[in-house]
């Protein structure tokens, strides 16, 4: 006999109680920081599959090791046009931006 569990909350129910319905100030302050902290883990996953050092990625494309671990720790705001060189020259990509509404 499986035993049920009342006392779970769905992520979704836990990020509502936590930053507010979708669409609040709150919330979309949270989102957006997630879509952050998210590219920067795609930079530093793509950097490591690719076996490069981030001074290794950061001379590819024409930055400082600094900067690619401000990316990597969420630590600072990325230009669209240095998020598509490193893309480019970093890794040998391209960039494929899609917007929902």
């Amino acid at each position: 006999m499986k035993k049920e569990n009342r006392n779970l909350t769905s992520f979704q129910d836990h990020l509502n109680e936590q930053y507010g319905e979708m669409g609040t100030p709150e919330r979309d302050k949270f989102e957006e920081g997630f879509e952050a902290f998210k590219l920067g883990v795609m930079i530093q996953e793509l950097r490591k599959e690719s076996g490069l050092t981030q001074v290794q990625l950061a001379e590819k494309c024409g930055t400082t090791k600094t900067y690619i671990s401000r990316i990597e720790n969420n630590a600072s705001d990325i230009r669209l046009s240095t998020l598509m060189r490193i893309i480019r020259e970093g890794f040998g990509g391209h960039l494929r931006l899609s917007v929902e509404i």
